[in-house]
């Protein structure tokens, strides 16, 4: 009998082991997911998210921009980027969209997926972009601290950044959203990286931040696998699981190497 039990007890720390070492390995052919997040945010806008890529076995970082520059945030990008294991999939919300596009160029990142983002072209900058549709609700809600940073009004993040959220959420927002420096929105891209990388895009429908139809011709001039939400310009707080969705899609897309 204690032979019986031994055997028993060794044929199932074999197939824990083996079972063990079949999730290793799942979880080891998939990518890891980099999120960056926009103007008047910080990373915890990406908290709804980060759960559902997480219980679905990613491994995900995400950057905390000082959004001082396009320049010191692609820097925050890229060391994130260095503890990230390859292949990744990059992932920016608005601002963050123009940093994307030249931190995308590192030779980590296999895929790119915009949330209501910017999507600069070569030699191009976010003002530019903004300049050349019209004017959206939450640029006459941005306050100057009279120090070269831009805020967003209590009132503005209620109303226009995050319209479809609780209003006390918004309010938490307004209060932790990063100083976003006004010279920012004047630097260039060199080398837009969605050139030469598979790009997903989700549009939101209801943007008072960035123009809609921006995001829309953003996506189309990209060739994006694109995702229209009606959402606010906080889609991935608003629809986190529709967002993940997609993120995981571009995941899925690069594991399989397509």
């Amino acid at each position: 009998m204690k032979k019986k039990a031994l055997f028993s007890l060794s044929v199932a720390i074999a197939i824990a082991s083996a079972s063990f070492t079949t999730v290793q390995a799942a979880e080891a052919t998939k990518p890891t997911i980099v999120l960056v997040h926009g103007a008047w945010a910080d990373g915890s806008s990406w908290n709804k998210v980060i759960p559902l890529l997480q219980a679905k076995g990613y491994t995900v970082l995400a950057v905390q921009n000082p959004l001082t520059s396009l320049a010191a945030d692609v820097a925050a990008t890229k060391q994130t980027l260095e503890s990230a294991k390859a292949p990744v999939v990059l992932v920016g919300h608005s601002w963050a969209g123009t940093v994307i596009t030249e931190a995308g160029n590192d030779p980590k990142v296999a895929a790119l997926v915009y949330v209501a983002a910017f999507a600069n072209n070569d030699g191009q900058s976010a003002g530019e972009l903004v300049n050349a549709y019209p004017k959206t609700p939450a640029l006459g809600t941005i306050r100057d601290d009279g120090h070269g940073f831009l805020y967003q009004t209590e009132q503005g993040v209620i109303e226009n950044f995050a319209a479809d959220l609780p209003r006390a959420e918004a309010k938490t927002m307004a209060v932790t959203q990063g100083a976003l420096a006004a010279s920012t929105f004047g630097d260039k891209v060199t080398t837009a990286a969605w050139k030469t990388h598979p790009t997903w895009y989700i549009v939101s429908a209801n943007d008072r931040v960035i123009n809609p139809q921006l995001e829309r011709d953003a996506a189309k001039q990209m060739k994006a696998k694109t995702t229209v939400l009606a959402s606010s310009h906080v889609s991935l707080l608003s629809h986190p699981r529709e967002v993940a969705k997609v993120i995981e899609e571009a995941a899925e897309s690069v594991a399989a190497g397509r």
